[in-house]
């Protein structure tokens, strides 16, 4: 670990332009942790102005199976479990803040590195790689994104509840074809409403 260390921080000084932290979108991910409770492929809608997300996820937590629709609306402070299959919805307050899909500027630069070749044009990706402590010192993170455009491509935080947990990012788009998606479906309008609030982590904890 120190030798990989050593070497992301002397490619970055081989290196001419400094990275800065940045923000980003993404489609895909993929999932796991270090405890092996959760391993889960989602599809990953993100609103940084309107502070809204949807994932659509489908993996195993505990060795059962789950797929699961959400929608996030921070703003609302409200979370929907969808249902497609019969056309309802559970409504759950939100207690969690919105946390940016961004390299903080608190974080530091791990180092500057090509992922592939750059002996050949095209033959390599030049990414970033930046590690700090998550908000309110809940645990460490480590993450890489591309220099243009900022578009992750994996990132590792660590949790109490699970330790290191990695997300591997691919097919990332940028942009939402559809803007509806982030909004609740009529049919939620009568939506019941739990009582209990949840934060993000929830989501991990209970599956229908």
């Amino acid at each position: 670990m120190r030798c990989l260390a050593g070497l992301l921080f002397l490619l970055s000084g081989c290196l001419a332009s400094k990275p800065q932290p940045c923000l980003n979108s993404l489609t895909f991910f993929l999932q796991t942790t270090q405890n092996e409770k959760l391993l889960t492929t989602a599809q990953y809608l993100y609103d940084a102005l309107g502070e809204r997300i949807r994932i659509f996820e489908q993996g195993t937590y505990e060795n059962k199976t789950f797929i699961r629709d959400v929608l996030l609306l921070y703003r609302e402070g409200a979370m929907y479990d969808i249902f497609d299959n019969n056309r309802t919805c559970k409504k759950t307050p939100l207690k969690a803040a919105f946390q940016p899909l961004e390299v903080p500027k608190t974080a530091s630069l791990l180092g500057q590195v090509i992922l592939g070749s750059s002996s050949k044009p095209g033959g390599g990706l030049l990414v970033n790689s930046w590690w700090g402590e998550l908000s309110e010192k809940a645990g460490k993170f480590l993450t890489t994104v591309t220099e243009f455009g900022c578009i992750p491509i994996n990132s590792l935080y660590q949790t109490e509840d699970f330790g290191w947990t990695v997300i591997n990012f691919f097919d990332n788009i940028i942009g939402i074809s559809d803007p509806n998606l982030l909004n609740p479906p009529d049919f939620c309008s009568n939506a019941d409403t739990e009582k209990e609030p949840v934060d993000f982590l929830s989501l991990f904890h209970k599956k229908n």
